[in-house]
């Protein structure tokens, strides 16, 4: 069994229906729909609760910044009180399209971990050219959680682990210029969940992605680390399932 940890459906053209059939088809049973913004925070809930293998994650991306006030948090409280929200996110720094912000992206970062806090949930973390203040954030909360499409340096990727965190890892492993690889071969797979990030970065370039193609990076770990495709899947899925406690859900 394998679990796309971080995906989005609404809004991209797809045929939920089809995907989510091709996503069993390849053994990945859970899907877990990462929110953005109010509008598909509330759509995904809306339009995907009726399917029981979708779960989801609710949040502001960095992206609004300066654009959401209290009203906007007051709805996110309640879209978190449904059984099947499981994570706070995607939310987090991005200083690669717009530094100008970096005080209101620092506000709206904390007041989401401050609220993941209260509830006592997992965070699903967004940082571009933001490592250091990301870092340092989290360093100050008492939150677990996955750093979202990491593609950092070994050293990074060990200073999010040494705080506890899960490392989302999706198709750009398998890309050929990708460090990816060598921080793979280092690490291992102990703090790793699998992820799409669908419909970006599949394993095949210039295609749309899809939650199946999480078998196909399953298979590349695998056949990177000398591991079984049975075990990279098991231990991957088992980290999954720990942290967003799917088990109490399913």
């Amino acid at each position: 069994m394998l679990i796309d940890s971080h995906l989005h459906l609404v809004n991209e053209d797809y045929n939920i229906d089809k995907v989510i059939k091709r996503a069993n088809d390849n053994g990945v049973k859970y899907l877990i729909v990462s929110g953005s913004d109010r509008v598909d925070n509330f759509l995904n809930i809306e339009l995907l609760s009726n399917y029981d293998n979708i779960f989801f994650s609710v949040g502001f991306h960095p992206d609004c910044a300066g654009k959401v006030g209290d009203e906007d948090f007051s709805r996110l409280e309640k879209l978190i009180l449904n059984k099947k929200v499981v994570a706070i996110g995607e939310i987090g720094l991005d200083y690669f399209h717009d530094k100008s912000n970096k005080d209101s992206q620092k506000e709206l970062f904390v007041r989401q971990l401050e609220i993941a806090e209260k509830y006592d949930l997992p965070v699903v973390i967004h940082t571009r050219d933001a490592f250091l203040d990301t870092y340092d954030i989290l360093k100050e909360h008492d939150v677990k959680g996955v750093i979202h499409c990491f593609s950092g340096s070994l050293e990074v990727a060990l200073k999010y682990m040494d705080l506890g965190f899960y490392l989302g890892i999706g198709g750009v492993v398998t890309f050929k210029n990708s460090n990816l690889k060598n921080v793979i071969g280092k690490i291992g797979i102990e703090k790793v969940i699998f992820e799409t990030d669908s419909p970006y970065l599949s394993p095949f370039r210039g295609e749309k992605n899809e939650p199946c193609n999480v078998k196909e990076v399953c298979l590349f770990v695998a056949n990177l680390l000398g591991f079984s495709f049975e075990k990279v899947a098991n231990i991957t899925t088992s980290n999954a399932m720990k942290l967003f406690d799917l088990s109490s859900k399913i």
